[in-house]
């Protein structure tokens, strides 16, 4: 089966068609996506629109936020997700679509396990909340204890960083492997990047393809001064939500 897994979208509405036109194109069989549909972009309605079609997806920290009281957010992420729920709860809007997409939120898992795979946003020891950044490799104690609750392989994302986490402690950013990793029998994280908000340093938007055991990175271009224009009309949203974007950051 090949699969796409895409996560960390943030109401990018640009970036994702873009990443859905690619997906299409590869002849994808499964859509999954590994959380956070809505915060700091300017199109949480129709993120959720369209995700609501995959085949699998799990809760993000931001998607939970928009439901209940924000923690551990920034200013400028709490300011963002406030103004989101007040999207999604919009009284003059579409009463049915309103409690569709609400009740899609409220319905997602915080993990799925298949085929010896665990999807997750964040990381198989805390699937909501816990970060996994690339120089936690020189953690040991923290990379032991997440891989000890990892049964085979585990997707993720929320750092909106794209690599792979090997059990030796290393991590193989797509560059370093050439876009695709083959995986073995040897536990495995592979962090999918980010759709809507890439922070490695190159602005395209960010998923991975699966397809038997191989891991293929893809980045995919879009419109990204649009979203900017768009972050930059709604008042409640940081100017700076979108000038990262033009750099990756």
């Amino acid at each position: 089966m090949k699969r796409a897994i895409v996560s960390d979208i943030h109401a990018n509405l640009e970036a994702l068609t873009a990443v859905l036109e690619d997906i299409a194109a590869e002849g994808v069989e499964q859509r999954i996506c590994l959380g956070d549909l809505i915060g700091y972009g300017p199109n949480p309605l129709e993120c959720i629109d369209l995700v609501m079609d995959f085949d699998v997806c799990v809760l993000g920290n931001h998607d939970l936020g928009a439901l209940f009281d924000p923690e551990g957010f920034s200013s400028g992420a709490e300011r963002a997700i406030f103004w989101t729920r007040r999207q999604l709860e919009d009284p003059t809007g579409d009463a049915a679509a309103v409690k569709r997409r609400l009740d899609f939120l409220a319905e997602l898992p915080r993990n799925h396990h298949e085929d010896g795979m665990l999807f997750v946003h964040g990381s198989a020891r805390n699937p909501l909340n816990e970060y996994i950044f690339p120089e936690d490799v020189y953690n040991a104690r923290k990379i032991d204890r997440i891989f000890g609750v990892v049964e085979r392989r585990c997707f993720q994302g929320h750092t909106h960083v794209p690599g792979i986490f090997t059990r030796d402690k290393r991590f193989l950013s797509p560059a370093d492997i050439g876009e695709q990793f083959v995986l073995g029998t040897e536990k495995t994280m592979i962090n999918v990047g980010s759709v809507g908000q890439p922070r490695d340093g190159d602005a395209r938007a960010c998923y991975v393809l699966l397809e038997d055991n191989c891991v293929r990175f893809r980045r995919v271009p879009y419109a990204v001064e649009r979203t900017v224009e768009k972050i930059y009309a709604v008042p409640e949203l940081d100017n700076f939500l979108g000038d990262r974007l033009r750099e990756g950051r």
